[in-house]
C-alpha cells in the first residue's frame, strides 16, 4: 500500500494557515501556494538517489554527490494544479511538465478527461502529479488512469491538504502510489468540500467564483 506523508516542517505549517484563511486575497494566495509547493518539492525529492563524482575544488580534488541520473515529471492537474507548478519548478528547473485537464459529468459526477499532453519520455520518469485539493479522489485517480494507460509507472501525488476518503479511494485504486499532503483534514462534508479546507483553490488562485 502506498503511503501518507504529511510535509510538517514549521514553515509550511505557518504558510498553510494564511492559505486557509478566508481573509487572504488572491495575490497573497496564490505567492503563498506557490511557496509551500517548493518546501513541499524538498520532502517529495528526499529519497532521490545519489552518487559519488569527483570535483576540483580550490583546494583539492574531492568526492561528491549528485542526483543519480533520475528524471522527473510533473503533471498539473488543470487548472488549479497549475497554483502549484512555479513553485516546484523553482527547486526541479530540468524536470518535464505535461498536463492533466478533466471535469467533472453533471449528470455521473465522475472525471472526464478532456486534455492530456506529456513529455514524449514520460515513461521513462519519476511523475508528480500535482493538485492542491484530495478532496473524494475522483480527479487524482483518473489523472493516474491515464498516465497508467500510457505506460508511466512510477507516479506520486502532491496535494496542499487531503481528506481522508480521498486518501483511502487513491491508496485503494492505486496501491502503488506514495501521497504527501501538507495537512489531512478531517472530512468531507455533504457538498464534497474539504472541511476544514481551504475553499475552492482554483477560484482562490485566479479569483473567479
Amino acid at each position: 500500500m502506498g503511503k501518507l506523508v504529511v510535509c510538517d516542517h514549521p514553515l509550511i505549517q505557518h504558510k498553510l494557515t494564511f492559505i486557509r484563511d478566508m481573509q487572504t486575497n488572491t495575490k497573497d494566495f496564490r505567492e503563498l501556494v506557490d511557496e509551500v509547493a517548493t518546501l513541499m518539492a524538498y520532502e517529495i525529492t528526499r529519497e532521490v538517489p545519489l552518487e559519488s563524482i569527483k570535483v576540483q575544488t580550490p583546494v583539492c580534488e574531492a568526492e561528491a554527490k549528485v542526483i543519480s541520473g533520475r528524471m522527473l515529471g510533473l503533471i498539473p492537474i488543470l487548472r488549479a494544479g497549475l497554483g502549484m507548478l512555479d513553485g516546484v519548478l523553482k527547486l526541479l528547473p530540468a524536470a518535464k511538465v505535461g498536463h492533466v485537464g478533466l471535469f467533472r459529468d453533471p449528470q455521473t459526477l465522475q472525471p472526464v478527461e478532456y486534455y492530456v499532453k506529456l513529455p514524449t519520455d514520460v515513461q521513462e520518469r519519476e511523475l508528480i502529479v500535482i493538485d492542491p485539493m484530495l478532496a473524494t479522489g475522483g480527479s487524482a485517480i483518473a489523472a493516474i488512469d491515464v498516465l497508467k494507460k500510457r505506460g508511466c509507472t512510477q507516479i506520486k501525488m502532491m496535494n496542499l491538504i487531503a481528506a481522508p476518503e480521498g486518501v483511502q479511494a487513491v491508496h485503494e485504486a492505486h496501491p502503488d502510489v506514495d501521497i504527501y499532503v501538507a495537512a489531512l483534514d478531517e472530512r468531507l462534508d455533504e457538498h464534497g468540500y474539504i472541511v476544514p479546507g481551504l475553499g475552492d483553490a482554483g477560484d482562490r488562485l485566479y479569483g473567479t467564483k
